[in-house]
């Protein structure tokens, strides 16, 4: 890696602190982050501040951040999803990307480029910002709104479509092994064969094998496997000549369904966001700023063209596609910009002679400041759209109307598996989480779906989608862990009802202390025990409605007693309680006609 005076740790507290710096800054002005990291590889490279001399070094390391993006857009692409979502992914997503490449591919013959680089320009400016867009929606809540689903079904065909392209710059390319070209029967025959093992792999060796690592209860042993299954897939995939990011890509899709993706999603989402931010900025380093200024009447006008063209282009699909008007507009000013993977494929390009050094610089500038605008452009849009935009209707996950509300059950032992069925009886299938592989396990033979993960940790949760769930039952049989899982569900996901399943009343009066109420929390044997108490008061010939009273006495009380001690100490209330108890239980069994018994 490039280094500044001072060796490796000062290039990364170099790194870190422009990253810290810029995105905090750009993000408080809702310009996003990824234009926050561009901005501060601009500021510290060999065209701003010069701090770094070699960003090509930094950007051919910062590559794996994209790698691990792609395993991480494998994992959300469930059977389920894309088959909902069919027809928007490979019916508009596609036809978005060939119009817009055919368009601006038109544009740019027009101005004389060669084809081949006419080509890889078109298609990899067609392409929009899937960080970069998802971002826009998730800040404004609109993810799960319509225009939200359909810029993601465009975005996802996109990502898709990375693939392809990475391959057909290298076939493009002037300076290709003749030797090891598609014709080379040995190749396609290694090509085939590597993609058949990572299938293979992740159709039959996964599972098994990441159960044997959470077995060892180790964070960090789990951690390691991850990351050593998406560097292994990988490598392999460029061992036989084609991109790492197809062999994270498989191995993603492969665990899509698996009850670990969860966990793995969190494991991985550090390593891919300081990576990812690592690559941007190794980005906004390698454009040259004084060759965009020498040409910047051309760069300008190359935005405006760009995002005027795709803009157009979604507009015009959304609406093919029975979109309304405000929904069509609305993506349509989401999606207008230059993406990251755009990136990728000039920094390949150029490395492999497909395009000039020159026209691959003003061409990631475009891109960039594309981005830049996107912001802007959408809050015009929507001021002027503002008399004509109808609410869109949220939708779970994309697939599920928005009649069925979201549920995540925490702990799927014997508790949380009596929740999840009834659940399952109102038409509502919850997402449950375990920490257990031989429960997970168990729990499929029966079909039930349940995901791996430490619910120690909030972004675990979040992952799992509790951050937008209605409702979060946690029913943890370990009193500490619901303890902690219990502050931090509170206070990182407000929206979410919570409900908890407790140990007894001193676990009780410690959550209430830390301001859960009392109608949140359910003690384990505490119904249990009063149903039994009440069948018993039958057998002995209590008459129902005396059973009945008794019963929502008791309750009453033990609430009332719950406050009064975590208002004064454990023990307040409690003599109280009992003696006017068994006074009212001798009333009842002694005399049962008695007035007095109203009061129970």
């Amino acid at each position: 890696m490039a280094t500044i005076e001072g060796g490796f740790l000062h290039t990364a507290v170099l790194f870190l602190g422009a990253a810290v710096v810029a995105v905090p800054i750009f993000k408080k002005l809702r310009l996003g982050s990824v234009l926050g990291y561009l901005c501060a590889g601009a500021l510290i490279g060999p065209f701003g501040l010069a701090m770094i001399a070699e960003p090509e070094e930094v950007l051919h390391f910062a590559e794996f951040g994209v790698v691990l993006l792609l395993f991480i857009i494998g994992l959300e692409l469930r059977p389920q999803r894309l088959w909902a979502m069919k027809s928007e992914i490979f019916g508009l997503g596609m036809a978005q990307v060939a119009i817009t490449a055919a368009l601006l591919y038109a544009a740019l013959i027009a101005f004389d480029w060669p084809w081949q680089q006419a080509m890889i320009a078109a298609l990899a400016l067609s392409l929009s910002s899937t960080a970069f867009a998802l971002q826009i929606l998730e800040e404004k809540g609109t993810l799960n709104s319509d225009h939200g689903n359909t810029a993601f079904s465009i975005l996802l065909f996109q990502d898709l479509a990375i693939v392809p392209l990475i391959a057909l710059v290298a076939w493009l390319s002037p300076i290709s092994d003749g030797d090891e070209a598609g014709t080379d029967w040995i190749y396609i025959a290694k090509t085939i064969g590597a993609i058949a093992l990572v299938i293979g792999a992740g159709k039959y060796l996964l599972n098994p094998f990441f159960r044997i690592i959470a077995l060892t209860r180790a964070q960090e042993i789990f951690t390691s496997a991850a990351l050593l299954l998406v560097i292994g897939a990988a490598l392999l995939m460029q061992a036989v000549g084609l991109s790492m990011a197809l062999g994270a890509f498989l191995v993603g899709v492969m665990l899509a369904d698996s009850e670990y993706r969860h966990q793995l999603e969190t494991d991985i989402e550090p390593f891919r966001g300081i990576l990812l931010g690592l690559f941007f900025i190794a980005v906004g380093m390698s454009v040259n700023w004084p060759l965009v200024a020498d040409n910047i009447g051309i760069v300008l006008a190359s935005v405006a063209g760009l995002m005027a063209i795709k803009g157009i282009v979604v507009y015009g699909l959304a609406r093919i596609f029975g979109k309304c008007h405000a929904t069509a507009w609305r993506t349509a000013v989401t999606i207008p910009q230059g993406g990251e993977f755009a990136f990728v494929l000039f920094s390949l390009a150029t490395s492999l002679a497909v395009i000039s050094s020159t026209r691959a610089n003003l061409l990631t500038a475009i891109v960039t400041l594309s981005m830049a605008a996107t912001p802007l452009v959408g809050a015009i849009a929507e001021k002027l759209s503002a008399k004509l935009r109808k609410d869109d209707q949220p939708d779970v996950d994309g697939v599920e109307t928005a009649e069925l509300q979201s549920v995540v059950i925490v702990g799927f032992g014997r508790f949380g598996q009596i929740i999840s069925r009834v659940m399952a009886a109102r038409g509502i299938n919850a997402t449950a989480i375990d920490n257990d592989p031989k429960r997970i396990q168990m729990a499929s033979l029966y079909g039930n779906k349940v995901y791996f993960g430490d619910v120690r940790r909030s972004d675990v949760l979040a992952t799992a989608g509790a951050a937008n769930a209605d409702l979060i039952c946690l029913c943890i049989n370990d009193r500490d862990a619901t303890t902690q899982a219990a502050k931090y569900i509170s206070e990182l996901f407000p929206k979410s009802k919570l409900l908890v399943r407790v140990y007894d009343r001193n676990h009780a009066l410690d959550l209430m202390e830390i301001g859960l109420g009392v109608e949140q929390l359910y003690r384990e044997t505490f119904d249990t025990g009063v149903s039994m108490a009440r069948h018993g008061l039958s057998m002995l010939e209590t008459e129902q409605d005396v059973i009945d009273q008794i019963a929502d006495e008791f309750r009453r009380r033990d609430i009332d007693m719950l406050h009064a001690q975590v208002a004064e100490g454990r023990i307040a209330g409690m003599a109280k309680v009992h003696e006017s108890y068994q006074l009212d239980r001798n009333d009842a069994r002694t005399n049962k006609d008695d007035p007095a018994m109203s009061r129970l």
